[in-house]
C-alpha cells in the first residue's frame, strides 16, 4: 500500500472547514464503514510497537514483528507542552534502548511493512502523553505537527490514545451529540481535517479506557448535579462525531474498574463475562447516563476491535487466552458465551488489539500465535 502523503500548506484551509461543523448533526449512524476500513484484512490484529521507549519490554525492529500484525501502532507522538497541540515524534534514544536503527534505516523498515500489506500509524498520546486541546491555536498546531510526522515517514494513518486528563466534559455540557467543551470540539475538528485531507484510505482509530466509553451508560461528564469525574464518558462525542471517518474502535479492556454493562451487572477485567459485556455495548449503543431519550448509537461491527494486554506484565486485565478466545467466539458466532448473554451476534467483529508488540515478543509470541490462529487474522 503506497503510504499517504499531502502537503501541509493546505493544513489551514483544512481545518477552517472543518472547525464549527464537527459538533453539528452527527453523521447517519447507519451510514456504511469509512473506506479505510475495506483496505484492511475482515479480521484484523491491531498492536503497539515502542519505538519511542522502552519501557522494560525492549526495542523490537519493524522488521521483527510477527506477520500477525496487521496494524502497528508507533507508540506515542506526545505534545511539546499538555496544551500546545504541537507533536513531537523521535525514536527511543539508544542508551535506553540499543540496537534502535537511525531514522533513514526506521524509515526503510516502514516501507518494507507496507510492502507485506502492513497499516503503520502514528500513535498520539498514551499515559504520560496528555494532550488538551483548549485553543484553536493548539487545534491548528495538532493538525499541522501530526500531518509534518506523517509526512515525514510515510505513515498511513493516526490513532487517538488520550488518556488521564486530556478529555473532560465542562459543566452544563451534557450533550454527546452537540459538544460544546473545546477540547472536545477542537480534537473533533482536528481529526477530521486530517482525515479529509488525506482522503478514504486515511487510517483512524482509537484505544479509549473503559472510563471514557462504556462507563458513560451510567455517568456523563460532572453530573447533573455536578461534583462527578468529568471525563466520564468523554470519548463518547468524539466517536460520534466521527463514526464515519473511523477505521477501528479498540477500547481498552484493561486497567479498568468494574463497569456496569447492558444487564445493569457490573462486570470485571480479566474474564470473557467482562470483554463480552464491554464490547456488546458498543456494538448494541446505549443510553447515555441513562436518558432513553440520548442513545449512542452502535458501531458497525467491521469499527471494533477488542483491546487487551499482550502478557500479564503489560497491564492490569491480562486475560488468559482460552477466555479470550472464548468471548471471541461468543461475540462473533453466539457459543461459548459467560453468564452475560450478548444482545446479538457480530460475526463482521473485526479483531483484536493489545498492548503491545513489543511485550508480546517478551512472553514468546503468545498473543500473536494464540490469537492471530483464532481469529483468522
Amino acid at each position: 500500500m503506497t503510504p499517504l502523503t499531502r502537503t501541509v500548506a493546505a493544513t489551514a484551509a483544512l481545518v477552517c472547514a472543518a472547525a464549527g461543523t464537527a459538533a453539528g448533526p452527527a453523521p447517519d449512524p447507519a451510514a456504511a464503514a469509512p473506506a479505510a476500513s475495506s483496505t484492511l484484512p475482515d479480521r484484523v490484529m491491531a498492536g503497539y510497537l515502542h519505538t519511542s521507549f522502552a519501557n522494560g519490554s525492549g526495542w523490537v525492529d519493524l522488521a521483527d514483528v510477527p506477520d500477525q500484525w496487521d496494524i502497528i501502532h508507533l507508540a506515542f507522538a506526545e505534545p511539546t507542552t499538555p496544551t500546545s497541540g504541537r507533536l513531537e515524534f523521535s525514536l527511543c534514544p539508544r542508551q535506553e534502548c540499543p540496537g534502535v536503527p537511525d531514522k533513514a534505516e526506521f524509515i526503510s523498515q516502514i516501507r518494507d511493512a507496507q510492502a507485506r500489506g502492513k497499516k503503520v500509524v502514528l500513535s498520539v498520546g498514551g499515559a504520560r502523553g496528555q494532550v488538551s486541546l483548549e485553543t484553536a491555536a493548539a487545534r491548528d498546531a495538532f493538525v499541522e505537527s501530526a500531518s509534518a510526522i506523517i509526512d515525514e515517514y510515510g505513515l498511513d494513518g493516526l490513532d487517538v490514545d488520550f488518556e488521564g486528563h486530556s478529555l473532560y466534559l465542562d459543566d452544563g455540557d451534557t450533550d454527546f451529540r452537540s459538544p460544546t467543551t473545546p477540547v472536545i470540539v477542537n480534537l473533533i475538528d482536528a481529526l477530521r481535517a486530517l482525515s479529509e485531507s488525506y482522503g478514504p484510505d486515511f487510517v483512524l482509530t482509537m484505544a479509549p479506557e473503559t472510563f471514557f466509553v462504556q462507563l458513560g451508560y451510567t455517568h456523563y461528564g460532572s453530573g447533573p448535579w455536578g461534583g462527578a469525574d468529568p471525563r466520564a464518558g468523554a470519548y463518547l462525542p468524539v466517536i460520534h462525531a466521527l463514526r464515519d471517518r473511523l477505521t477501528l474502535l479498540h477500547v481498552q479492556h484493561y486497567n479498568s474498574g468494574p463497569i456496569v454493562g447492558l444487564d445493569d451487572r457490573y462486570h470485571t477485567m480479566g474474564s470473557a463475562d467482562f470483554h463480552v459485556a464491554m464490547a456488546d455495548m458498543v456494538l448494541q449503543g446505549f443510553p447515555v447516563a441513562g436518558d432513553a431519550s440520548a442513545v449512542f448509537p452502535p458501531l458497525a461491527p467491521e469499527q471494533v476491535a477488542i483491546g487487551l494486554p499482550a502478557s500479564p506484565l503489560a497491564g492490569n486485565g491480562h486475560t488468559a487466552a482460552p477466555e479470550v478466545q472464548a468471548a471471541w467466539d461468543c461475540l462473533t458466532t453466539g457459543a461459548r458465551c459467560p453468564d452475560y448473554a450478548p444482545r446479538g451476534t457480530y460475526p463482521g467483529l473485526r479483531g483484536l488489539m493489545s498492548w503491545s508488540i513489543n511485550w508480546d515478543r517478551h512472553n514468546g509470541d503468545e498473543f500473536a500465535t494464540e490469537h492471530g490462529a483464532h481469529i483468522g487474522s
